[in-house]
Formats: structure tokens, C-alpha cells, sequence
């Protein structure tokens, strides 16, 4: 684990949390293009892939509180987009912009080196932790691959498959 106050881990640190601001201005332009057009639920699994790789690069850094919040966003975003219940994936969209303002909050304290002491995380995992129970019915909790023009590659998962990350 990298300690995020050693002075000499302070680019590191800078270069993290400033790669996390740009994803997460393109997880809200997912969620904003969602809102936009509730039919087009590919703009959910873009924000779990978007998501995924926060989620990566705060394991690395061994910023777990981050990593875990990351990993049920993906989750969510990943079967809400496969959901064909328009109102939940409604729901999601505005639990996941609540999760990208969470996300805001911990990168600002990592980068004033602050205790997130103002944040209720156990609260707001409870809540993300019951909206994926709303998608319990979604097996597949990943992106779907699409095959190439040459045909190599796996096809799209079905809706409910059982294939998972």
C-alpha cells in the first residue's frame, strides 16, 4: 500500500487524483446522456467502464475505500444497462451521480491529506449494496465483448447470462 501523505509520493498521489477527475467528468457525461435518453442504456455500461478503471487504479494505490465504492458502481452501471426496467435504471443513474460526488468528496481529502471524517461511507455502501440487490436477476456484472470485423473475439452476452467478471 502507498502511503498517500509521504512527500515523496506527492506526484503519484496528484497524478492519480487528477486521472480520477477526468473519469469521473466522463462518468457524469454518461449519466448525463442516459437522463438524456433513458432508452439508450449502453451510456450505464459506459459509466461501469468508466468506473473500472478508478476502481483499478485505487486498488494500486491501496486506496480501498475508494476501490470498493468503484467496484459496485461498476457493478450497478454494468446490469442496470442490461435491465429493462426503465424507472430502476432511472434510479441507478441518480444513485451513481451521488456516487461520482462521493468519489469528489475522498479524492479532494486524499489530496489535503484529510481523514474522511465527514463522510457517512458505511451509509452510502449499505445503499449501493441494495440497488445492486435490484438487479439480483443480472447475472453478468462486466461489459459485454463484441466481435471484431476479422470474427475473432466473444460475442455479446445475452441478457441474463450467467458469464461474469
Amino acid at each position: 500500500m502507498i502511503d498517500l501523505n509521504d512527500p515523496e509520493m506527492k506526484e503519484i498521489v496528484e497524478e492519480f487524483c487528477d486521472e480520477c477527475d477526468d473519469l469521473l467528468e466522463q462518468m457524469r457525461d454518461s449519466l448525463d446522456n442516459f437522463e438524456d435518453n433513458p432508452s439508450e442504456s449502453k451510456h450505464l455500461e459506459e459509466f461501469g467502464q468508466t468506473v473500472d478503471r478508478i476502481m483499478g487504479a485505487a486498488q494500486t494505490m491501496g486506496v480501498s475505500d475508494i476501490g470498493q465504492l468503484c467496484k459496485m458502481g461498476k457493478i450497478i452501471g454494468y446490469k442496470a444497462s442490461q435491465s429493462d426496467k426503465v424507472a430502476l435504471q432511472e434510479i441507478a443513474a441518480g444513485v451513481l451521480f451521488d456516487l461520482c460526488d462521493f468519489l469528489e468528496v475522498l479524492l479532494v481529502n486524499i489530496r489535503e491529506g484529510k481523514e474522511n471524517t465527514e463522510l457517512n461511507y458505511e451509509t452510502f455502501q449499505d445503499r449501493l449494496q441494495w440497488l445492486a440487490d435490484k438487479f439480483k436477476d443480472i447475472e453478468r456484472a462486466s461489459c459485454a465483448i463484441d466481435s471484431n470485423e476479422d470474427g475473432a473475439g466473444a460475442s455479446q452476452a445475452p441478457k441474463n447470462s450467467k458469464t461474469t467478471a
